[in-house]
């Protein structure tokens, strides 16, 4: 049985040496890491919803299911799930808000969250607050999904996909309010490079007030900071079918 609760181990931006390869931070409130069953695989289980709880890891709320064998687990919890519901995985489930199903017996125009790009590896697209992906098509052993982005991607037809979208939508309208409530989330003080002196950033130094003085803005490290910073030829490019930005 998978330990609900741990706590979770402070990093502050650092690597295995110790060295910060993350700015901006560290100081976090002590707090536990809820282990998430994102692989839904209790096939033919029924559970029932005892409580649903927030989770200071991410954006969406959780859902603690109670299962028919007396395990519980996390799960996330859509729009529309509520306390004593009943939610099922397996390629029999019905369409209803909570259960899992291979995305090749979900029929076109559902809403899907959790979604697997390898089948039994577990949800890895659609799984913060407010997003959903939308079933466009069937095609051979591929599912087209239409993303939240506005991408479509093919997926394998045999990854498992939860039903609905995933609740807390208004998240991005949340104000955090003051600094102390920042430094609580494990977010540290930003400086504008522009700010700093020509030792500490290739924005620095000049007189007065001035811009960057440069054509092409930079990182702390002087690298580029602006254009296209993707991989070409990345081995996921055969499954995108449209890109989001036309």
């Amino acid at each position: 049985m998978v330990k609900l609760k741990v706590i979770k181990k402070k990093k502050s931006g650092r690597d295995r040496s110790g060295q910060v390869v993350v700015r901006h931070q560290g100081g976090e409130h002590k707090r536990f890491l809820r282990t998430v069953d994102f692989k839904r695989d209790k096939i033919g289980i029924l559970g029932k919803i005892v409580s649903i709880e927030y989770d200071p890891n991410r954006t969406v709320s959780i859902a603690l299911v109670q299962y028919a064998d007396g395990e519980k687990r996390y799960i996330l919890c859509p729009q529309g799930l509520a306390l004593r519901d009943k939610v099922i995985s397996g390629k029999d489930a019905d369409i209803k808000v909570g259960n899992a199903l291979a995305l090749s017996a979900i029929p076109l125009g559902t809403v899907v969250h959790n979604i697997e790009l390898t089948p039994g590896r577990g949800g890895q697209m659609a799984r913060s607050a407010g997003t959903a992906a939308t079933v466009a098509a069937h095609e051979g052993g591929y599912i087209h999904l239409k993303l939240p982005s506005g991408e479509i991607r093919r997926v394998s037809s045999g990854g498992f996909a939860t039903i609905g979208q995933l609740g807390n939508i208004n998240w991005k309208d949340r104000v955090i309010g003051k600094a102390g409530r920042s430094r609580r989330m494990g977010i540290r003080p930003k400086v504008r490079g522009v700010a700093m002196n020509p030792r500490s950033h290739p924005h620095g130094g000049g007189e007065a007030r001035s811009g960057i003085g440069m054509t092409t803005p930079k990182t702390y490290a002087g690298r580029p900071a602006v254009g296209n910073t993707r991989k070409a030829n990345k081995y996921s490019d055969k499954y995108i079918l449209q890109r989001r930005k036309k």
